[in-house]
């Protein structure tokens, strides 16, 4: 896709309107993790160092076209500053006179907020005359809110059809990450995806069995390709009225010449619980009063000589309930080796989502993997194949 950057952009004197992702979460007023917002201080510099004005469009919550105090981005202004190092000026509107007085009067090495552009229905409703209105207001669009850009907003898509559009930092990251993952990767590739429920995911596999050399599949979704091969899986989480898909999916595996790996053995138990007595057995033994709650030495053996034999890997979602001990072993184990690999520079790794960002931290692999994407659903859409909005209006072709 022929998206511009900062870099395709004249800057100087320009009044940049900027769509950041700052919905972070905030307890009596304060927000208690910044990383959303200290992610967009690279796009924010640039465009200052640059001679440019930076007037910041955001979201928060879920006002529904409504005016409310608790959702007003003005709480953000400490920490906005705290991660900027400059000075951010509050408009109480993101359209009309009370935006155009701030940013008519800002000053260089400033950046002004704009209020949450939810609380005008026409956000949400990519309305036109809405985007024209915040249009007035800057000379250049810069989207840096991929998590935001699988929603057709006229904050996030109707905007870059009105003003010369480019990509921020963070989005020119997520997007050079994704695009070298999946679009152009060096292979072979690897996918790893886990999680609960195969129902979630159903494009998301379908795509990748199409796109990867090998596909791992862990978690609960695991149970079902493992039921729909006709083996007991107990009492484990199981989505048994998907064993027909979950057959498909195996086939078109087997088409394709895509390698899929299903666990070879498991770690069972009676209850769901830290600490809970457990055991390892064949895939095929599951006692039919336990629970299927991670993968076995073996299935992790297996994985790890995947990611040895792989170039790029991509992964989502975890391999068992890591959320607690010892349910938690494989989804370390495996992340562990992964991040090794790519810290020796052998692997290139993307990984997002919100377990799995998650379970990536608390494995203590996160650091180490090349590019770990904290979009959510845009990430999923992405991998699924489908077309981004708020990506599709950058290109100028489009």
């Amino acid at each position: 896709m022929a998206w511009k950057t900062l870099d395709d952009m004249e800057l100087d004197g320009k009044r940049v309107l900027t769509r950041v992702d700052i919905n972070v979460p905030v307890e009596n007023g304060v927000v208690t993790d910044a990383t959303r917002i200290e992610r967009i201080a690279a796009t924010v510099q640039d465009i200052l160092d640059r001679g440019g004005k930076p007037v910041l469009l955001a979201h928060f919550g879920r006002p529904k076209g409504q005016r409310r105090d608790d959702m007003s981005l003005q709480m953000l202004i400490p920490a906005l500053e705290a991660a900027l190092g400059v000075p951010v000026v509050f408009a109480a509107d993101c359209v009309g006179p009370a935006a155009q007085a701030v940013v008519e009067a800002l000053q260089p090495g400033q950046v002004a907020l704009l209020e949450n552009t939810r609380f005008h229905a026409g956000e949400e409703k990519n309305d036109d005359a809405f985007a024209a209105q915040m249009a007035e207001l800057g000379d250049v669009y810069c989207n840096d809110a991929f998590s935001a850009a699988h929603r057709a907003h006229a904050s996030t898509e109707g905007l870059a059809r009105r003003l010369p559009a480019c990509a921020g930092r963070l989005m020119q990251a997520e997007l050079s990450a994704l695009e070298g993952a999946l679009a152009t990767p060096d292979r072979p590739v690897l996918a790893v995806v886990g999680g609960a429920k195969v129902s979630t995911k159903l494009d998301l596999l379908g795509n990748l069995v199409d796109k990867v050399d090998m596909l791992v599949i862990g978690g609960g979704m695991a149970n079902t390709f493992l039921a729909a091969q006709g083996l007991d899986v107990g009492k484990s989480l199981c989505e048994h009225d998907m064993a027909d898909t979950a057959r498909d999916i195996l086939a078109k595996a087997e088409a394709t010449g895509c390698k899929l790996l299903l666990p070879a053995d498991v770690v069972v138990a009676r209850e769901f619980r830290e600490g809970a007595e457990s055991e390892t057995v064949a895939a095929s033994a599951c006692p039919a009063d336990a629970m299927i709650l991670d993968a076995g030495p073996d299935a992790v053996a297996a994985v790890k000589a995947a990611i040895d034999a792989a170039n790029t890997l991509i992964w989502n979602g975890p391999l068992g309930a890591f959320e607690i001990a010892p349910f938690d072993t494989a989804t370390n184990a495996a992340a562990a080796h992964a991040a090794a690999r790519s810290a020796a520079g052998k692997l290139v790794s993307v990984a997002g989502g919100g377990d799995t960002v998650a379970a990536l931290n608390k494995a203590g692999a996160a650091q180490d993997f090349s590019y770990i994407s904290t979009a959510g659903g845009a990430f999923l859409e992405w991998m699924e194949g489908k077309t981004l909005p708020g990506v599709a209006a950058l290109d100028p072709a489009g």
